[in-house]
């Protein structure tokens, strides 16, 4: 008597499903501002002495986006910065024969950048409020820069100007209001970027820099707080 044994497989598809948070034929406004600012005299940390200075950042990010279908959209975002370092004094003492010192430095910086924006939406459970979102971003942009130092027959100072491009990602959270109105908070993932500098430095010595780097880690430092109209 022969037995026959019958193995029956069942298969099972994750499912995981996808409800409308931005409906197509939305136009998505909004604009991130950032300001930072600090100042320091006589501070000491680890291998920095006698640190006296101060400066600020401030950043500007307005956006335009449509949904050309639900929960995908594409636009433009332009984006300005303009910081101020200026270093009075700080001593590097790494060891008793190593150590050096800068003094009386200045730095003044205006950038600014295009980007081509694609944005991806997810909401979180069967939330219509709270939401996810990743950007993925190509920038076309440059900056000026002016650096000086010293005082008196030291002095001495360079003129900078900056090319860059990049193609990087920047996720977030978005939280709604009311039906037109979110919160959005971003964090800044670099890519891919190339840039190209060109200085001048005291009317007369001319140099160039290009460099390129791929780096995928989450910069802290850019995460961006802003305000998107949704309508």
């Amino acid at each position: 008597m022969a037995l026959c044994t019958f193995c029956v497989e069942a298969q099972f598809v994750r499912k995981i499903e996808q409800r409308t948070f931005v409906p197509k034929g939305q136009w998505i406004l909004g604009n991130t501002i950032s300001y930072s600012e600090y100042s320091g005299k006589n501070y000491q940390f680890l291998v920095v002495e006698n640190f006296s200075g101060k400066g600020y950042s401030f950043k500007v990010s307005p956006v335009l986006c449509y949904a050309f279908k639900d929960n995908m959209a594409a636009g433009g975002r332009f984006e300005y910065q303009r910081s101020l370092n200026r270093l009075n004094n700080v001593d590097v003492i790494i060891n008793d024969d190593t150590d050096f010192s800068v003094t009386d430095f200045y730095q003044l910086t205006h950038s600014y950048s295009g980007m081509a924006v694609l944005r991806n939406y997810i909401n979180l459970g069967n939330s219509r409020r709270f939401g996810l979102f990743n950007e993925t971003q190509l920038i076309v942009g440059g900056s000026q820069s002016k650096l000086v130092s010293g005082t008196g027959e030291s002095l001495t100072g360079t003129f900078e100007k900056t090319t860059e491009m990049k193609i990087g990602v920047s996720p977030g959270f978005v939280a709604f209001i009311n039906n037109y109105t979110a919160v959005e908070l971003s964090i800044g993932v670099l890519g891919f970027s190339y840039s190209k500098v060109h200085q001048i430095t005291d009317q007369v010595q001319v140099g160039e820099r290009s460099s390129s780097r791929a780096n995928f880690k989450i910069n802290i430092f850019s995460i961006g707080l802003g305000l998107a109209f949704y309508v």
